[in-house]
């Protein structure tokens, strides 16, 4: 029997047409193999926290998947590819950006992926679209996503019509 998980992955761009390439990856993302999407948020405009550049389009999808974690992270990392991802410098603006936030309720800490998400309870724009998502959404080790709300309620945020 195949086991399946639910996990969510945050979706940003700042570079070109960053509303298309956030579309087009979720399109990517709902083909993923052994893979389902379940839900996506709308799209969100951000500004840039410790980072220049333009503002972001952000959104968050939630999906089911037999992948393991690090099978998914190479998908991930794939897709950012061709995109045209490059990598010059932490937080360099971005054509694309996934980023595996929650694998069902695993804690996990290797050297090139930790889940949950180091940073997603200081980020509105992973928060607030996950919150959309998933409304009761749950960070392993550290609480309902709702319990960090108030500490974003200051970043530069809106929901796109």
């Amino acid at each position: 029997m195949v086991t399946t998980i639910q996990a969510c992955i945050g979706i940003g761009a700042n570079l070109g047409d960053a509303r298309g390439t956030v579309e087009q990856a979720i399109i990517r993302l709902a083909a993923l193999p052994a893979s389902c999407l379940l839900a996506q948020s709308g799209l969100y405009l951000s500004t840039p926290i410790e980072s220049s550049g333009d503002d972001y389009i952000n959104a968050v999808v939630q999906i089911s998947t037999s992948l393991s974690a690090h099978e998914l992270l190479k998908a991930l990392q794939e897709i950012e590819l061709a995109f045209g991802r490059e990598r010059p410098y932490r937080n360099a603006p971005r054509t694309l950006d996934l980023d595996l936030l929650l694998y069902g309720s695993e804690q996990i800490d290797h050297e090139n992926l930790t889940v949950p998400h180091p940073r997603m309870t200081e980020r509105a724009f992973v928060l607030l679209p996950l919150l959309q998502v998933n409304p009761d959404a749950e960070i392993p080790g550290k609480g309902t996503a709702r319990d960090f709300i108030e500490l974003v309620r200051g970043q530069g945020i809106q929901l796109l019509g």
